[in-house]
């Protein structure tokens, strides 16, 4: 099992009795605004302490796992993407860095920009970016790292259908290629009912 959930509490917001998260399963969690699932996201990677319950990540307790390493193994995407380095390039080499992985070369970058629908220049300049390039961007930078587990949170709210469908497909399809595991909030029943194995439903109290 990737993720187990048990008895876990935090604040108000989230109250889940179990929930387990396969692995090498596309998982996507859905549900009404404000219910807790980017908040969930926080908590699988350690950016938020639950008050109490557990979460176990292959078995072992996060609570006691380094969340550097942590966050090396599952690598998350934030909803507001940000830029790391003035270029595209930049941004992509900027994940391997951070996992201590060597650099991409040229065509491995270009690759990555194909998969994810972004094909710009390697030296461009990412502020001149849009929204949706750079929520693309985002998902080439982590590609790139090939982490176990992908915790994305609504990574193509900025693309229209046509656009987020085909990214998704790209992206899920690499990710398993390596057989590294999405886990992705998502608004989008398109996504939701194509690309999701499993479907988690969070609900407002």
């Amino acid at each position: 099992m990737l993720f187990e959930l048990n008895g876990l509490i935090y604040k108000n917001i989230l109250k889940i009795k179990e929930m387990k998260i396969e692995e090498n399963k596309t998982t996507c969690i859905i549900g009404e605004s404000g219910a807790g699932k980017s908040t969930l996201l926080k908590l699988l990677n350690k950016i938020y302490i639950p008050d109490d319950g557990s979460i176990l990540f292959k078995g072992e307790p996060i609570k006691d796992m380094d969340p550097i390493q942590l966050r090396r193994r599952a690598v998350m995407i934030s909803q507001a993407p940000l830029l790391f380095g003035e270029t595209v390039e930049d941004n992509l080499q900027s994940g391997l860095c951070f996992s201590e992985k060597q650099k991409a070369g040229e065509d491995e970058l270009e690759r990555v920009l194909k998969i994810v629908q972004l094909e710009k220049d390697l030296n461009k300049r990412a502020e001149e970016l849009s929204g949706g390039e750079r929520q693309r961007l985002s998902l080439g930078r982590v590609l790139l790292m090939k982490p176990e587990v992908y915790l994305l949170d609504e990574p193509t709210s900025a693309l229209d259908e046509e656009t987020e469908l085909a990214v998704m497909k790209g992206f899920i399809s690499a990710a398993e290629n390596h057989n590294g595991t999405v886990v992705m909030v998502t608004h989008s029943m398109n996504v939701a009912e194509q690309y999701g194995e499993d479907l988690i439903r969070i609900k407002n109290d």
